[in-house]
């Protein structure tokens, strides 16, 4: 009886090994190093106006825990696409993020250096002067996404004079992957809004005081920024500290290791917009 259930034992943690295992979340690594975390939701994928809330944790083992309230925010004049890295977790019926269609990039990034017009001791903070800081949208460029020299960049290269926009007194990089064999968007910025219900050409922005707070908060630690919208919060769950249920006060997330890759094919390392 007893050489019975053993076998019977044996045989079963067999059939586990062999059984196919449950596909784990994947959970992008830029998660895995932040103790910092910007979520911007919309309620759909063609919405401008967005809500912003922040979370902060002690160290990348400790759970999200709230640090403000819901604020108003916005993003593109078209509402969100997709990003580069994000593909596969699109539906046939969802949006991707293409050079110019005024979408703002879903998906979950990393924040880079903070600029604006005036001087500042951030390590790495970009205080913009005309034709010096450059953001290049141009896909037949070598430096398509990055933000460079106008001379660097060429007399013929398209793209963007940062120093000349009023929208750009106060920001952040948020540092996107430029790809432009596939033409997925270049240069996205955190910076101050317009007006409420004022969309972007494909960033995030905000009331200026709270730009101010974003670059005093965020520029001190690996902070990162999750663009999504109502119903896809739901694709990185157990990854960020929010359901699709917005008004519930879920249980803020741990991170788990990553899983699988969202695309089957890396399309390549990301460079960061910022020019080295």
């Amino acid at each position: 009886m007893r050489q019975i259930a053993v076998r019977t034992a044996l045989a079963a943690a067999f059939a586990a090994l062999l059984a196919p295992q449950a596909e784990a979340n994947y959970c992008p690594r830029v998660l895995h190093r932040a103790t910092r975390l910007v979520i911007v939701t919309v309620p759909t994928m063609n919405t401008t106006k967005a809500s912003l809330r922040t979370f902060e944790r002690k160290s990348p083992a400790a759970r999200w825990q709230p640090r403000s309230e819901p604020e108003p925010a916005v993003v593109g004049a078209r509402g969100i696409g997709w990003g580069n890295p994000f593909l596969a977790l699109a539906k046939h019926d969802e949006p991707v993020k293409q050079e110019g269609d005024e979408r703002t990039p879903a998906g979950i990034y990393r924040f880079g250096a903070t600029f604006g017009f005036a001087a500042d001791k951030r390590p790495g903070h970009l205080q913009l002067a005309p034709a010096k800081h450059f953001c290049v949208n141009d896909v037949r460029s070598p430096h398509y996404g990055r933000i460079v020299a106008k001379s660097v960049a060429g007399e013929k290269t398209s793209g963007e004079d940062m120093a000349k926009s009023r929208l750009y007194r106060r920001g952040l990089v948020i540092d996107y992957p430029p790809r432009p064999q596939s033409k997925a968007g270049s240069c996205i910025l955190l910076h101050v809004w317009g007006g409420e219900g004022a969309g972007t050409a494909g960033c995030v922005a905000l009331p200026e005081e709270r730009v101010a707070f974003l670059q005093e908060w965020a520029g001190s630690r690996t902070t990162a920024i999750a663009i999504l919208s109502e119903d896809t919060v739901e694709r990185f769950k157990g990854c960020l500290p929010i359901s699709s249920a917005m008004s519930r006060g879920d249980e803020p997330a741990s991170v788990p290791l990553p899983g699988r890759k969202p695309q089957a094919k890396a399309a390549g390392q990301s460079r960061s917009a910022l020019a080295r």
